[in-house]
């Protein structure tokens, strides 16, 4: 974030001493003015929203620009910079400060974000807007390539990587064009997805998590001991390969379990892909040795089977299971799966299914 900002900072200073009001911000019908203090005010909001760890709404208030003492007159220019940094800088605190677990209010499109997903689009904010205003201006801007890097793997996981990672934000935003991909006119950015269960979560993971994860780091989450189990690596290894084909779709990814009471992950489900065309997809899971014997991975499967079979595009669910794994046959029958096969496939697994 704090990068981010110093790169803003240094583009509104070249050029501070112009008129801002009077210059359109690139694409956008807003003044290079309006545009700088729409930077700070998103900012602050972002900072709001985890700090006051708001659920339901945005927290009512909103930022204004004075420039004497009196509060009459607009700030200038430089006044308008120091405001972008100081806010920045409050965000870049309650960003380090806040809890890992805590989610607050957002509206797109799932309505909360984690700390990394409002770390993304405040990134998000920051970059796009100085291009604007850099565009207005007719000045070079290009950011370090791990920002708009860190804003693709974390709020468009829906959007194919491209050959360039600020270029493809451009294009994903309606800002610029990439070979071989219609305009954009119409853009959301896209939070991770969490399923509520009565124990656990089941907490969407982003291309950027799913990578670190099948390199064999921690995605982000603090697990059990042992945890995470091999599948949920091979998982997120199937889900960067789909994400770097263009053909992952974020809601029929990898979920992580998030135990309630601690926090910490317990295990791995999620699907093979999105569903066919007659509405059938595949779904796997497992968990942290530490973490079985608890009922966890029931609640989990049960709880996105749930969910799963409430969209318009599912109809059925299935999974194979080897003979000798006699604990998840148990799991997939308690979550009402039925076996439709013994022999199913070149390894003859076990084959279930649930429909809606």
């Amino acid at each position: 974030m704090e990068e981010a900002v110093a790169g803003c900072a240094d583009v509104l200073r070249a050029v501070v001493d112009r008129d801002w009001e009077q210059v359109g911000a690139g694409r956008l019908e807003w003044s290079c003015q309006k545009t700088a203090a729409h930077i700070a005010s998103d900012l602050l909001a972002y900072a709001g929203q985890l700090a006051g760890r708001a659920q339901d709404a945005y927290v009512p208030f909103e930022i204004t620009l004075d420039g004497t003492e009196d509060g009459l007159d607009r700030a200038d220019n430089a006044g308008v910079v120091q405001v972008v940094e100081t806010t920045g800088a409050l965000f870049a605190a309650t960003l380090r400060t806040t809890p890992r677990e805590v989610r607050a209010f957002h509206p797109f499109p799932f309505r909360s974000a984690d700390r990394a997903g409002f770390a993304a689009m405040g990134i998000a904010e920051v970059l796009l807007h100085t291009h604007d205003i850099a565009e207005g201006m007719d000045l070079p801007y290009e950011p370090p390539a791990h920002l708009p890097e860190y804003v693709l793997t974390r709020i468009f996981p829906h959007v194919p990587p491209g050959p360039d990672h600020w270029r493809t934000l451009l294009w994903a935003t309606g800002r610029g064009e990439l070979p071989g991909r219609a305009p954009v006119t119409a853009w959301r950015w896209n939070n991770n997805l969490v399923v509520p269960a009565d124990r656990v979560g089941l907490q969407g993971v982003t291309p950027a998590a799913a990578a670190d994860l099948s390199a064999g780091g921690d995605g982000g989450f603090e697990w059990v001991g042992d945890g995470p189990y091999e599948g949920t690596r091979e998982a997120a290894g199937m889900m960067v390969k789909a994400y770097e084909a263009g053909v992952h779709r974020p809601e029929f990814g990898l979920f992580v379990v998030v135990r309630h009471e601690d926090g910490r992950a317990v295990g791995g489900l999620g699907f093979h892909g999105a569903p066919d065309e007659d509405g059938r997809t595949e779904i796997g899971y497992d968990l942290a040795e530490a973490a079985r014997g608890n009922g966890y991975a029931t609640e989990a499967l049960r709880t996105l089977a749930e969910w799963a079979l409430a969209r318009d595009d599912v109809t059925t669910l299935f999974a194979t299971i080897e003979h000798d794994n006699s604990p998840s046959q148990a799991v997939i029958s308690r979550a009402g799966f039925v076996q439709v096969s013994e022999d199913y496939g070149d390894e003859g697994l076990l084959a279930y299914e649930l429909r809606g």
